[in-house]
C-alpha cells in the first residue's frame, strides 16, 4: 500500500516530536503493509513550509525506516490566498515529489467565494488538486453537494483511513461512506500524526471499504491510485461519480 498523506517528519508541525517517534511510526506502517509514504508537512499560518529543508530530511527519514519503506515529499497545502499565489508562481514547490498532484486542505470555517476559479487557476499552471479529508471538513459536511461539484470540475478526493473506521465520529464515517457509494473517492490516506491515536495504518480502512465497495475498489484506493499519484501517472481507477440525489435519501444524511 501507498500512503500519500502522512505527517511523519519530526519537530516541524503537529506530527511526531522526535526521530524516535518517527521511527515508531515507520515500524507501524511497514507492519501494516505500507511500502511508500509521502511526507506531507503542513503549510499554513501556523507552520511554515521549507521545501529544501524537508527534502534534506528525507535521508534521515529513510534511515529511520531501516530500509523497510521508501519516501517522497509533498505538502498539506492550506487553501489560502497567499499559498495559492505562491503555488501559481512556483507550481512544483508544494506538489507530491515532482508530480502534478497537490494535496489541498480547505478551511473548516469558510470556503472562499472564488474557490472554483482558484482551483481552475491551479489546473492552468499544471497542478491537479486532491481535496483532503472532506469528510472531516465542517463546511463540506453541511454542503456535500459542493464537494461533488469540485469532483465534476476535475478535482480528486482523498478521504482519511480512520474516518472510514469511525475514529472521527459518526458524521465523518457517514460522509465517507456516502462519498464511496457515489464513486467520489479516488484515494485513501492515513493523515497520520503519531503511533497512538492518528496512526499510519491503511489496512483497517481497506477491509471496511472492501465490505462497502468490493476488494477491487478498496485495493485501488490504497495501492494502485496512490502509487500512480506518486509516479505522476494517470489514475488506473477512475470512479464515475453518480448523480447527486435531491434530497439525500433518509438514513444517508451527512448532516
Amino acid at each position: 500500500m501507498v500512503d500519500i498523506h502522512c505527517h511523519i517528519l519530526p519537530g516541524i508541525d503537529d506530527g511526531p516530536k522526535s526521530w524516535e517517534l518517527t521511527a515508531e511510526m515507520c515500524r507501524m506502517a511497514a507492519l501494516d503493509g505500507i511500502t511508500h509514504i509521502v511526507a506531507t508537512p503542513h503549510c499554513n499560518d501556523e507552520f511554515a513550509y521549507d521545501r529544501d529543508r524537508f527534502t534534506e530530511m528525507l535521508g534521515e527519514l529513510s534511515d529511520s525506516a531501516e530500509g523497510k519503506l521508501t519516501f517522497s515529499l509533498g505538502c498539506d497545502f492550506h487553501f489560502s490566498y497567499d499559498n495559492i499565489q505562491d503555488a501559481l508562481a512556483h507550481p512544483r514547490r508544494y506538489t507530491i515529489g515532482d508530480s502534478q498532484y497537490l494535496l489541498v486542505e480547505f478551511s473548516d470555517f469558510a470556503l472562499p467565494p472564488t474557490v472554483k476559479q482558484d482551483l481552475l487557476s491551479l489546473y492552468s499552471c499544471g497542478m491537479a488538486p486532491i481535496i483532503t479529508h472532506p469528510e472531516r471538513n465542517q463546511i463540506l459536511l453541511r454542503q456535500p453537494e459542493t464537494l461533488l461539484q469540485f469532483v465534476e470540475q476535475g478535482c480528486l478526493v482523498q478521504i482519511t483511513a480512520n474516518s472510514v473506521t469511525g475514529f472521527w465520529g459518526s458524521r465523518s464515517k457517514q460522509m465517507a461512506e456516502w462519498l464511496l457509494k457515489r464513486e467520489a473517492v479516488h484515494v485513501i490516506a492515513s493523515d497520520a500524526h503519531d503511533s497512538e491515536r492518528r496512526r499510519p495504518v491503511l489496512s483497517e480502512a481497506r477491509e471496511a471499504v472492501t465490505k462497502l465497495a468490493g476488494r477491487e475498489v478498496a485495493q485501488a484506493l490504497v495501492t494502485h491510485n496512490p502509487a500512480a499519484i506518486v509516479q505522476d501517472q494517470r489514475l488506473p481507477y477512475q470512479p464515475v461519480r453518480r448523480p447527486f440525489p435531491r434530497p439525500i435519501p433518509a438514513g444517508e444524511s451527512t448532516r
